[in-house]
């Protein structure tokens, strides 16, 4: 009971925000600092940097974990490990992009 209440509480508070969002009129307020688009950007690369190893040693450690409990399956285990770690990289790589686009504005 307390789970759905807490689901329901999540899903309105979203509902609220994204309402909010879009209420605002069309002007933008765009930071000219440089520091502050360098710290921003610093940011977006550190934490795609952390995500993605924390990502792919998680996965890497439960695919490996899975092949030493039953060898015979490292066939149908290491495709889907070798696609996980492919995206969980992109999303790094997606990462850096931005911060790359965010500094060079």
């Amino acid at each position: 009971m307390k789970l759905k209440m807490g689901q329901l509480f999540a899903v309105l508070a979203g509902l609220m925000a994204s309402s909010m969002a879009f209420a605002q009129d069309g002007t933008t307020v765009v930071s000219t600092n440089p520091g502050l688009v360098a710290v921003g950007s610093a940011l977006a690369i550190g934490l795609a940097a952390l995500g993605g190893t924390l990502g792919q040693g998680r996965a890497a450690d439960a695919a490996l974990s899975g092949i030493a409990r039953n060898p015979t399956a490292a066939d149908k285990v290491f495709t889907p490990m070798i696609i996980a770690l492919a995206l969980i990289e992109f999303q790094a790589i997606m990462g850096f992009i931005i911060a790359f686009l965010w500094y060079s504005k």
